[in-house]
């Protein structure tokens, strides 16, 4: 397998993630500086989201109509652009629009430089290919964290938005001579009605999710907002039906295995999307540990999920994706509630071990889903794919953080106290529930579901040659 074409596409997702955990690691001291407060910062980091809600549908239709290639640099072009912009940001209002912007490059980057990994690979080589192009990204939240508050404490904030400036520079000359070329296609108008739609929908979700769990604005603004979204979302699925080239395919979910992917996958990211919210805070205010000593303690799962990445191509070919997924995302569950279990008597060798495991199925569960989404799915219908997928993981993970904070919300509320152990045990375990729930979508897959993407051949009898029956 050519391992240039992932390595150089996880260009782009090295940057996003490690935008999202060094940014969080310094909003304190760019608070200070904004004079503002951390809490009121909030909003740019919803801007953010809000703006990869708005921008991921369109961008499928984007990279057929310019190019996916051309699209990629430009994506990253507007990344670095933002960044450079959040640095000279002097006021809360100037850092929240950069951040949009920024969002913007993001929208582009990551769905369209899968489209371009997926035409580019063969579907027998893609869970493998898949597996190289998360292994780079997965190092963002591992350095992340350590990076922002380096760089926030000897230097100043404003160079953890500067650093994308060189990273985003050599993505583009890595991709503009080592990518494979790609002309534009002659695409259908652009159907405006639905771009509205669907970035009302997805904006409005994810935008009142945001303000219900880290409620910057009242709770009240939120829960309107989701409304709006849901409104908005029956809407475009009217406007779909009788549309001749909707923006968003829904067709595609006839396609069973295609289905199971989009949401089994995105029933699992909700429980996904709630651990990074839950487990630094029940670190630090169950356990009394320092922010530093809970970052060091959970980048262990970003190791294991590391370390998955070269193993997740054989162990998909020796069972198949329907076995794989279905006790992947059970045993992945029940990492997930073993959290709940956890206290500070709890010896920090078996807390590693557990994170590290968990890491471990975590990153094989989502290099499947990846995968499988476009296991039976043509060549041309890529670019509708790409961005369904990509909605519904934006979507997902903001839901499972607003899940696990109105957990901790109605739990304080019926114990009238503050946050304790308990209240975080409670939420690992709902969430573990919830994840465990996105074993069903598979189990209605046939076995050999998949079969051309992960090359597993079941446990069929081997023909015989040239043998027949005595006499023949």
């Amino acid at each position: 397998m050519n391992r240039t074409i992932p390595l150089i596409l996880a260009v782009a997702l090295f940057m996003e993630n490690m935008d999202s955990t060094v940014i969080a690691t310094s909003l304190p001291a760019i608070a200070v500086d904004l004079q503002t407060s951390p809490v009121a910062l909030k909003l740019a980091l919803t801007a953010y989201l809000v703006s990869l809600a708005v921008f991921i549908p369109i961008s499928g239709w984007m990279a057929d109509h310019f190019g996916a290639k051309t699209v990629f640099r430009a994506a990253i072009a507007v990344f670095i652009v933002g960044s450079v912009a959040c640095a000279v940001s002097n006021s809360l209002p100037a850092f929240v629009i950069s951040r949009f912007l920024q969002g913007i490059g993001g929208a582009m980057m990551t769905p369209v430089g899968r489209l371009v990994l997926v035409r580019a690979t063969p579907k027998s080589e893609l869970v493998a290919a898949m597996s190289w192009l998360t292994v780079p990204a997965l190092l963002g939240p591992l350095v992340g964290p350590p990076v922002g508050g380096f760089i926030t404490t000897y230097f100043s904030w404003h160079w953890i938005f500067l650093i994308h400036v060189p990273i985003g520079l050599i993505g583009i000359w890595l991709a503009t001579h080592f990518l494979p070329e790609t002309e534009a296609a002659r695409t259908p108008p652009l159907d405006f009605i639905g771009f509205m739609l669907s970035g009302l929908a997805a904006s409005g979700i994810v935008f009142g999710l945001s303000v219900v769990s880290l409620p910057a604005l009242p709770p009240i603004a939120g829960f309107l907002t989701v409304a709006v979204g849901l409104v908005s979302a029956v809407l475009y699925l009217l406007h779909a039906r009788r549309a001749k080239n909707p923006l968003l395919a829904l067709e595609l979910f006839r396609n069973q295995v295609f289905r199971a992917s989009v949401l089994g996958g995105g029933l699992f990211r909700i429980g996904i999307g709630a651990v990074p919210f839950l487990l630094p805070l029940m670190f630090q205010i169950g356990f009394g540990l320092t922010p530093f000593q809970s970052g060091m303690i959970t980048f262990v799962a970003a190791i294991g999920a590391i370390g998955m990445k070269f193993v997740t191509a054989l162990i998909f070919r020796v069972a198949g994706f329907r076995r794989v997924l279905i006790f992947g995302s059970l045993i992945a569950a029940a990492s997930i509630a073993i959290n709940g279990l956890l206290s500070p008597d709890t010896p920090y060798l078996l807390v590693l071990a557990a994170l590290l495991v968990g890491g471990f199925i975590r990153s094989m569960f989502f290099t499947g889903i990846n995968a499988l989404a476009y296991a039976e799915i043509s060549t041309a219908d890529t670019s509708r794919a790409t961005p369904i997928t990509a909605v519904f993981q934006q979507l997902s993970i903001a839901l499972g953080v607003a899940l696990a904070g109105g957990i901790l919300e109605v739990s304080t509320t019926i114990h009238g106290g503050p946050l304790t152990l308990g209240d975080f045990h409670i939420a690992f375990f709902i969430v573990a529930a919830l994840s465990a729930a996105a074993s069903l979508p598979f189990m209605r897959l046939a076995p050999d579901a998949g079969n051309a993407v992960s090359g597993y051949r079941g446990l069929t009898a081997p023909k015989t040659l040239g043998v027949g029956p005595p006499g023949s």
